[in-house]
């Protein structure tokens, strides 16, 4: 009778372990909620149900094939095509630099003649190595928000 008490216990303690693991699974899931592929995509919202930030700038003062540094968040807003917003830091990974203009595409850093994509922030030209990271903005109402 012993080893089937013991055995009961291990099939009780058996059970319960799968019953805690497959409750902490189920908290650690994903949600289905909806994600960006692109930090710096535009989403246009005008139903006022979006949340964001700060109000950087509207659509129409950012040239299309220029952009705008902004010292404050330090990001840069570029608008590579009609339409189309981006956004990265404005801080240049080389040696910490702002940026400091967008021009025929692309964004300069002053310091040392580091060239960037305004597309994606990737280096065109060193002394950088690696590129501007992307950072998350939308466009709200024609007014570009941090998100």
């Amino acid at each position: 009778m012993t080893d089937d008490m013991s055995l009961s216990r291990r099939g009780i303690l058996a059970t319960g372990c799968v019953l805690a693991g497959a409750g902490v699974l189920a908290a650690c899931g994903s949600s289905n909620g909806p994600s960006s592929s692109s930090p710096s995509a535009s989403t246009d919202s005008t139903d006022g149900s979006a949340s964001g930030g700060e109000v950087l700038t509207t659509v129409a003062a950012i040239p299309v094939g220029g952009g705008s540094v902004f010292d404050g968040p330090k990001v840069v807003v570029t608008q590579p095509v009609e339409g189309e917003i981006k956004a990265f830091t404005a801080v240049c990974p080389h040696q910490g630099c702002l940026v400091n203009e967008v021009a025929d595409n692309q964004i300069i850093c002053p310091c040392h003649g580091s060239l960037f994509s305004a597309e994606d922030g990737a280096v065109i030209q060193g002394p950088a190595t690696s590129g501007l990271a992307p950072v998350a903005v939308m466009v709200k109402d024609g007014a570009i928000v941090t998100d």
